[in-house]
């Protein structure tokens, strides 16, 4: 009997946070994202992202590069993210500075410079306190549009 009520808790609890997960990306982001991870409680400090890869889709040349990585601290102490570093220079990415309490949820920024047209793959690298995964590699990626060349007309 208990593990009937325990199977039917754990799946109603699964398909409420994957239906909660994927409106929310729609109306934060309205991009599309993949990889969706769910993670177990951990003791500790702990790190589990709604996804760990943002796709941009295609989108406009000197478009708006800004996105948000959304993140749980799902262990049993504070999480403290002491840095996040670029692959290169063209991605920047910003963090919460203050400790991320058990349970809490926040957002990792990241800009990506959208004067680069063409396809692109980029990480950065998140270096914190969390006992399992102290360092963790996030993913963006997508095409930006050629610029549309202006052209001069000569009258005759």
């Amino acid at each position: 009997m208990k593990k009937g009520i325990l199977l039917f808790s754990a799946v109603a609890l699964l398909s409420f946070s994957g239906s909660f997960a994927q409106e929310s990306s729609k109306k934060a982001t309205k991009v599309k994202t993949s990889k969706v991870v769910v993670a177990p409680k951990v003791q500790g400090a702990g790190m589990s992202f709604t996804n760990e890869t943002m796709d941009y889709g295609t989108i406009e040349h000197k478009a708006d590069g800004n996105r948000e990585f959304v993140f749980t601290n799902n262990g049993t102490e504070p999480l403290i993210i002491m840095n996040a570093q670029g692959s290169c220079g063209c991605t920047v990415p910003t963090w919460p500075k203050a400790p991320i309490a058990p349970g809490a949820s926040a957002t990792i920024g990241v800009k990506y410079d959208t004067n680069r047209p063409g396809p692109f793959t980029k990480t950065f690298t998140l270096t914190s306190n969390a006992k399992e995964t102290p360092s963790k590699v996030l993913t963006i990626k997508g095409n930006v549009k050629a610029a549309e060349a202006t052209q001069t007309a000569v009258k005759s």
